[in-house]
């Protein structure tokens, strides 16, 4: 799997609503609550790469199912999500781009119409101390993927950082800039034949 595409579902993990209650103690079903309180929302992000670099870019999302991340220069990646795919658009060139089914992704717990992590089994670590919550998953058909952890502030409860472990121990975190809730999207946003069209692959 791509590294933009791994990037961007930390970024998509990171764009949720603060939650009322206190970081301590959250359970499963409240985070997943959590997740299904995210409608419509876009952000801008700063990413830190594993070999330290840094990334820029903004994240749209609309749940269920979509989802559009664009890299700003000089990367130029696009990663859309729509139609039960995601498709990875390489900014320096008009190739074809590369496809996945989303069923198959980190990316389909979060943009399912009802997210239930008691019940996925992807959860591998849940715990908390007096200054956050953290929420460890995995795919539990292959571990040797790699992992992803979200970490929560409280008061209010706030997602604060997105982090992606690799098959190799290298990780990625995402910070956020300030959201926007509620927003109303065109479909056409999102929509991976469109993109396709308009770059003439």
């Amino acid at each position: 799997m791509k590294q933009p595409f791994r990037l961007a579902l930390a970024v998509l993990l990171s764009l949720l609503p603060p939650l009322s209650a206190t970081a301590q103690g959250l359970t499963l079903d409240e985070i997943s609550d959590y997740l299904n309180s995210l409608k419509n929302a876009e952000a801008s992000f700063s990413q830190i790469n594993a070999d330290g670099s840094r990334s820029t870019g903004k994240l749209y999302i609309s749940r269920p199912g979509q989802a559009r991340f664009e890299y700003a220069p000089p990367e130029q990646t696009l990663v859309l999500a729509s139609g039960g795919q995601v498709a990875i658009f390489d900014g320096k060139s008009n190739g074809t781009p590369e496809q996945y089914p989303l069923k198959r992704t980190p990316l389909n717990l979060v943009l399912a119409r009802n997210v239930d992590l008691a019940k996925a089994e992807t959860v591998v670590n849940l715990g908390s101390d007096a200054s956050m919550t953290w929420v460890e998953a995995q795919d539990p058909e292959h571990p040797e993927y790699g992992s992803i952890l979200l970490i929560f502030t409280p008061k209010p409860t706030t997602l604060r950082q997105w982090i992606i472990r690799d098959e190799f121990g290298s990780q990625t975190t995402v910070q956020l800039g300030e959201m926007k809730l509620g927003e109303s999207y065109s479909n056409f946003l999102f929509d991976i034949a469109t993109e396709v069209e308009r770059r003439g692959n």
